[in-house]
């Protein structure tokens, strides 16, 4: 497989308040082409932070200080807006949590695919109409011919969500990134929204980034799995070997949290003790240790680096 995505030592910071917040500090990661990669972890982690490092969409007082974001071997952290716009919604596309804040709810849904196809395939009006319906077909919206002429308030939250991903998948972009696509959406629908963002992914055979909180969903569809906390990339590997192997305290407590066939009614769920720290004030040594079942004093003054563990497991633990 060929190396599609590489982040090398990306640090995003905010300034709030004359303080700096690390939101995404120094993390290193790559993906290849056709390969699914599910970040995982709880909110204010840095996980959509992240991503949007990557198409360099974070708001101000946002700022990427460091690193680089190689794709296809182009530096997008180097490129003018100009070049960069013809990347974006390309080469690259994004569907976010919040479907109906994704949509303009003033521009049909149709006109909406149809905007994408004009400006990066250069389809005239008739043709960009043509290809609109047939992806609608091809994302499930019944009745496309109609559906296109809807406005995304006539559309059901699935029905919505459908509309963004026809929107993103226009242009058949190399990469695909989904950020925590099924939140908003009843339990049942997330179950469709999933299996079609995979199934599409497949039939394009291009690579997906997957931010999720629960480990749970990423584990039927990822390739390798990164956990962040704080900020920081704490465990990374293949699922297989994550889902049944974890080495870091907190990808154990993730996993452990998750409900299983065999809980039995009644039964209180597992969760992390404590909270999500607080960027602003972050606890000293390493960051999960006022919440970590296994905490030793060498953590509580002294931060861990990500170390290799094995051939392709990596763990920021003083553990290993």
């Amino acid at each position: 497989m060929n190396l599609l995505l590489e982040v090398k030592n990306l640090k995003t910071q905010f300034i709030v308040q004359q303080k700096t917040i690390n939101a995404v500090n120094d993390i290193s990661f790559s993906l290849y082409n056709n390969e699914v990669l599910g970040i995982v972890g709880e909110s204010g982690s840095g996980k959509s932070v992240t991503v949007r490092s990557i198409l360099r969409i974070i708001n101000y007082p946002g700022k990427i200080v460091h690193g680089n974001i190689l794709f296809r071997g182009a530096d997008l952290l180097s490129l003018n807006e100009k070049d960069l716009s013809l990347i974006r919604g390309k080469e690259i596309s994004m569907i976010f949590q919040e479907p109906s804040a994704a949509l303009n709810p003033v521009i049909t849904v149709g006109e909406q695919i149809s905007e994408v196809l004009k400006q990066h395939i250069k389809l005239n009006k008739k043709q960009a109409k043509e290809e609109a319906i047939k992806i609608l077909k091809d994302v499930g919206i019944p009745a496309p011919e109609r559906r296109y002429h809807d406005y995304p308030h006539q559309l059901s939250g699935g029905m919505q969500q459908r509309c963004v991903i026809s929107i993103a998948l226009a242009c058949k972009p190399k990469l695909l990134i989904a950020d925590e696509p099924t939140t908003s959406l009843d339990v049942t629908i997330q179950a469709q929204i999933l299996s079609l963002i995979v199934d599409m992914v497949k039939r394009l055979k291009i690579g997906l980034i997957f931010i999720t909180h629960d480990i749970g969903v990423v584990s039927q569809i990822a390739d390798k799995i990164i956990v962040m906390y704080a900020g920081k990339i704490v465990e990374e590997g293949p699922t297989s070997q994550i889902i049944d192997n974890p080495k870091h305290p907190y990808t154990i407590e993730l996993l452990d949290s998750l409900p299983t066939l065999s809980t039995k009614k009644g039964v209180k769920l597992k969760e992390i003790k404590g909270q999500v720290p607080d960027l602003f004030n972050l606890p000293s040594g390493c960051s999960f240790h006022p919440r970590c079942s296994q905490v030793k004093k060498i953590c509580i003054n002294n931060i861990p680096n990500l170390k290799k563990i094995n051939n392709k497991r990596y763990a920021s633990c003083f553990l290993y």
